[in-house]
């Protein structure tokens, strides 16, 4: 299981009554394969995976897989409680998914031993390969992280926390290990593009785009920069739309999430609001997001030849 290109993490879709909305979950997994998607991360961390129940888990991995249909790889999470995780890992293999993204256990603090017999538990209960998201109550030194590579399944690791020398550090010391040629590190900040070209220094060229799930032209076209290092477009890009995407982030905690929701039922699919104890944004934060929603539209129009969307 091999990724490429932009990684789309997307909403999950509730209907009026507050119940999942697979039919529009559908819709927009379509839209984001169609628009060029190098895999699919469904009920993830912009997907309110601490929200769902473990069959709404479940439902969703099923819609994705039935969606991409075998077009780009299809993961979803599992994670907390020991027990709680092994039964998501297990729903999420019933349901067909190629992956499972593993995030930390549930608050308690753990010594590093502790994180690698949580890993060692969650993928004794599947079959599929599993992605190790490094953040919150799970910090891994370089030593654990490398010693958690070499277990059996494990493909990847995505950091959440941030600290790039940390990162570094795992990054030279997993790849010390025999065997982890094929393994994947993957950049899963919020708003990852902010931090996509410092992560790239390091040797971490896939990051997870939330963007990309209400405005895949702006993302692709970030990708694409990156990959080119065309440092004009990546500067007024970070400038004028992903800066200030991020000051509106910060405001509010929870934001996010519930400003990528409130970006994909601007552009047309209304996907509802957010669950507890999230909180969807107010009118006047939603105006600015669709003011800075269309000058970043504005800003790719000219390299719009350059977006690929096939």
């Amino acid at each position: 299981m091999k990724f490429h290109g932009v990684l789309f993490f997307p909403v999950t879709p509730f209907a009026a009554d507050g119940s999942l909305d697979e039919e529009r979950l559908a819709q927009h997994i379509e839209a984001g394969v169609a628009a060029g998607a190098g895999g699919v991360f469904v009920a993830c961390g912009t997907g309110e995976f601490h929200a769902l129940s473990a069959e709404e888990i479940e439902r969703a991995t099923r819609v994705a897989v039935e969606t991409t249909a075998g077009r780009v790889p299809v993961l979803a999470a599992a994670g907390g409680p020991t027990p709680v995780a092994r039964d998501q890992a297990a729903r999420v293999e019933r349901a067909g998914a190629d992956g499972i993204l593993l995030l930390p256990p549930y608050l308690v603090s753990a010594p590093q031993q502790g994180l690698v017999r949580y890993v060692e538990e969650i993928i004794a209960a599947t079959d599929l390969p599993v992605v190790f998201y490094q953040r919150g109550t799970a910090r891994l030194t370089a030593e654990t992280a490398a010693e958690i590579a070499a277990l059996p399944g494990v493909v990847g690791l995505k950091d959440g926390i941030g600290d790039i020398e940390r990162m570094h550090r795992i990054v030279r010391a997993v790849r010390a290990v025999p065997g982890t040629e094929d393994f994947q590190f993957f950049n899963g900040l919020p708003t990852a593009e902010m931090t996509a070209p410092a992560y790239k220094g390091v040797g971490v060229e896939l990051y997870s785009s939330a963007v990309f799930a209400f405005a895949p032209e702006i993302a692709l076209a970030f990708h694409r920069a990156l990959a080119e290092d065309d440092d004009a477009l990546l500067s007024r890009l970070l400038d004028e739309f992903y800066g200030p995407l991020v000051a509106l982030r910060d405001e509010v905690p929870g934001y996010a999430v519930s400003l990528v929701k409130a970006g994909v039922t601007l552009r047309g699919l209304d996907v509802g609001g957010v669950r507890a104890p999230l909180l969807d944004p107010t009118p006047e934060h939603v105006a600015r997001l669709s003011k800075l929603l269309d000058h970043g539209l504005e800003v790719v129009g000219a390299w719009a030849p350059r977006v690929s969307v096939s």
